[in-house]
C-alpha cells in the first residue's frame, strides 16, 4: 500500500514536470511571437519595440483598458510573460509561478470572452497578431491552456514537499 502511494506521488510529480514545462513553453512562445522583429526586419531594441508598439494596437482593440495603460501593458507582458515561462521552466518556487500563471491564463481567457461577448471582431494576440477570437480559440484557450494551468496550480500545491511543523519529533541532536 505504501509502494502505490509512492508511485502515485511519482507519477504526480511527472505529470506536474511536463505541465509546468509545456505551460512555460507556451508563455515563451506568445512572448516571442509578440516581440519578435515584423517581416525584413532584424532582431535590435527597435525592432522589438515596434512590434511592441504593433502589439499595443491589438491590446487596445480589446477595449478594455484606459488609454494610458495600453501601452504600458503592451510593452511590459510581453517581457513579464518571457520571465515567467522560465520561471516555471526553473521549477523555483513553483506554487508562487503557478499562481500567477494561472491568474494571467484566466485574465486573458475572460479578456477574450468580454471580446466576444461584446461582438468585437478582433484578433486575440495572444501568440501575436492573426488569431481571430472566436469559438475555436474560445475552445482552445478554455480547454487546453485554462486547464493546464489550474492543473498546474493545484498538482504544485498538493505535491509540495512536506516540511517539518511545529512540534515534530525532530529535534537538533547535541
Amino acid at each position: 500500500m505504501a509502494s502505490d502511494t509512492s508511485n502515485g506521488k511519482k507519477w504526480g510529480r511527472v505529470l506536474l514536470l511536463l505541465g509546468r514545462v509545456a505551460l512555460g513553453i507556451v508563455f515563451i512562445v506568445a512572448a516571442y511571437m509578440k516581440m519578435k522583429p515584423q517581416p525584413a526586419m532584424v532582431w535590435s531594441l527597435a525592432s522589438v519595440e515596434t512590434s511592441l508598439s504593433m502589439f499595443a494596437m491589438g491590446v487596445d482593440s480589446y477595449q478594455i483598458l484606459p488609454p494610458w495603460a495600453v501601452s504600458l501593458v503592451a510593452h511590459w507582458l510581453p517581457p513579464f510573460e518571457l520571465i515567467l515561462g522560465l520561471w516555471l521552466l526553473s521549477g523555483l518556487a513553483l506554487r508562487a509561478s503557478s499562481v500567477v500563471a494561472a491568474l494571467m491564463i484566466c485574465g486573458f481567457f475572460a479578456a477574450m470572452i468580454s471580446a466576444y461577448q461584446r461582438g468585437l471582431t478582433i484578433s486575440c494576440g495572444c501568440f501575436g497578431p492573426g488569431e481571430q477570437i472566436g469559438p475555436k480559440r474560445l475552445i482552445e484557450e478554455g480547454l487546453m491552456l485554462l486547464p493546464l494551468a489550474l492543473a498546474v496550480c493545484i498538482g504544485a500545491f498538493l505535491l509540495a514537499k512536506p516540511h517539518a511543523t511545529l512540534g515534530s519529533a525532530s529535534t537538533p541532536s547535541a
